[in-house]
């Protein structure tokens, strides 16, 4: 039946059928299988929010809020705001909704400790949402190695939610960071310090000919 379902949507998301009100439902239930079992189809969901659009009263905030906790956990990607920009502006404003959008501004904006403070308050929001927290995760990883050669542990624990011991230890290997003390080597210094050795090559008949011209 799950084979069925996604293959369905596959024909669907290729043909106008996507654009028919009477197949939501079936849309739907793939946004939900997404949040369960942890997969992504970024068309699938931008399909149902289209039909949201033009179809106002068939807009369901849960399926809404689910669709946007998935774009989330596709950043640096632009998903989320592709998909924020197909919701009316009332339902942005309404609950848990407006608590998505507030989470997402703290991510864009790399508040990440504001983000998981605020995450701690509210943890059942993203509960549907299978990985949600390590693909956050790997987020502020990618943010984290494009911003900093060297972290401290404590500030590197602080952006990831407060990890300690073991689960943070296996982010860094995941990562092929490198820990030494209290810090954390986000790039291999090596490669930045070891100096290029530059070899100039040159035919030897040129050599000869510079050669033989400072001889006279």
């Amino acid at each position: 039946m799950d084979d069925d379902l996604g293959e369905t949507v596959e024909r669907m998301l290729n043909s106008i059928d996507k654009y028919n009100p009477e197949n939501v439902d079936i849309l739907e239930k793939y946004a939900e299988k997404q949040a369960q079992e942890g997969f992504y189809n970024f068309e699938a969901n931008l399909a149902v929010l289209k039909l949201y659009q033009f179809n106002p009263h068939l807009f369901k905030m849960p399926i809404a809020t689910a669709i946007m906790l998935k774009a989330l956990t596709s950043l640096p990607k632009t998903d989320f705001q592709l998909c924020r920009a197909l919701i009316q502006d009332h339902d942005q404003q309404e609950e848990p909704l407006s608590k998505v959008i507030e989470l997402a501004d703290l991510l864009e904006t790399c508040h990440f400790r504001e983000f998981w403070e605020m995450l701690s308050l509210d943890r059942e929001l993203v509960s549907p949402i299978v990985g949600f927290e390590e693909a956050i995760r790997k987020y502020v990883c990618h943010v984290v190695s494009i911003t900093y050669q060297t972290v401290s542990l404590d500030h590197l624990s602080v952006l990831l939610g407060d990890l300690q011991g073991d689960d943070l230890q296996a982010i860094i290997d995941q990562q092929g960071w490198k820990v030494d003390g209290g810090s954390v080597f986000i790039v291999n210094q090596d490669a930045i310090i070891k100096p290029k050795n530059i070899v100039a090559k040159m035919q030897f008949d040129n050599v000869a000919s510079v050669m033989a011209s400072s001889a006279h």
